[in-house]
């Protein structure tokens, strides 16, 4: 485009007269060097110029939410990181008083552990005396059967005894005699 411009520049100041104008000079000494034309440098400049000025706007939006979108993902971030700073303090606090529970916890058993030894210490206590009691219960009542025992033993070799002594005095005669003496003391014979 710009070419178009500086050709048509050119060639009205070519055909302004017949020798060389100023303009030509100028171009022709500055402007037209191998490899450096300017023109293309001035093309370049309008192309660039006129993408920024088209897509500044569409590129300025999607900056600006793109800045809002990191600042709101910074808040956020932030956010998450007090919300995890506070469970972190919650935790280490629960931690802590774990620890004061978890002696809490052993000076209780500690305590219930001697209170249940004093106690079984005890029961052992009152069911040996009670076994000690009931032993010598069964020792009485067993020596007393004993005693029972050995009176009657007593008694039925005492009579055994007198009849074997008896039987040795009494013959025939005399258990006649005392069969009639019997029979008389009874109120006779009918």
């Amino acid at each position: 485009m710009l070419n178009f411009f500086c050709g048509t520049i050119l060639l009205l100041a070519a055909s302004g007269g017949g020798g060389e104008s100023a303009f030509t000079r100028f171009y022709n000494q500055w402007l037209n060097i191998p490899g450096f034309e300017l023109w293309k440098f001035i093309n370049l400049a309008l192309f660039i110029g006129l993408i920024i000025y088209f897509t500044k706007q569409p590129l300025t939006d999607a900056f600006k939410a793109k800045r809002d979108q990191i600042r709101s993902e910074l808040i956020k971030a932030e956010a998450e990181k007090q919300a995890a700073l506070a469970r972190l303090t919650t935790a280490e606090g629960k931690l802590a008083q774990l620890e004061t529970e978890k002696a809490d916890i052993l000076r209780k058993a500690k305590e219930e552990a001697e209170f249940e030894k004093n106690r079984l210490t005890d029961l052992t206590r009152i069911e040996i005396e009670r076994l000690r009691k009931q032993s010598d219960d069964d020792l009485s009542r067993l020596s007393k059967q004993s005693t029972v025992g050995l009176r009657r033993f007593s008694a039925a070799e005492s009579i055994r005894l007198a009849e074997e002594k008896l039987r040795s005095r009494i013959d025939g005669d005399r258990d006649a005699k005392l069969v009639r003496a019997s029979i008389a003391e009874i109120g006779g014979l009918n």
